[in-house]
């Protein structure tokens, strides 16, 4: 059971997981040794409440095909426990991210004391800059 806070959590069973070779440097062993995890996640077909499915469809992650499946691809590790540990820390922060509810923006304007200040720079910064202009006698 994967928990995602007090009230969600994902059974095991809808999580799947693929062992297959990991990418890059690592000599011999890399050839040879499935370390490197694909977790594949069902977003429609999972437990998870509406909302939260509906969220995670409409993130722009290129992880979630366009079948509502989100692949996690974990080979940082050299072992396969810990790869696997890995994607479902990685699933579990996705799913957390979309349950966080964003502050709306205030709109502030800058007070009337800064504005006259930011102008009044303003001239005097071209006051000095026409001053260093050529004299004309």
């Amino acid at each position: 059971m994967l928990k995602i806070n007090d009230n969600i959590s994902i059974p095991e069973t809808q999580i799947q997981f693929q062992a297959i070779r990991a990418q890059g440097a690592g000599g011999q062993n890399v050839n040879k040794v499935s370390t490197a995890i694909h977790l594949r996640f069902d977003i429609q077909a999972s437990s998870l409440p509406d909302q939260v499915k509906d969220k995670l469809l409409s993130l722009s992650d290129q992880r979630i095909s366009k079948t509502g499946v989100l692949v996690i691809k974990a080979q940082t590790f050299r072992t396969q426990e810990k790869n696997k540990e890995d994607a479902l820390n990685r699933l579990q922060k996705i799913v957390q991210s979309v349950l966080v509810k964003k502050k709306k923006r205030q709109k502030t304007r800058p007070k009337k004391g800064a504005v006259e200040k930011r102008l009044d720079s303003k001239t005097k910064n071209g006051r000095v800059k026409k001053l260093r202009k050529k004299v004309d006698y």
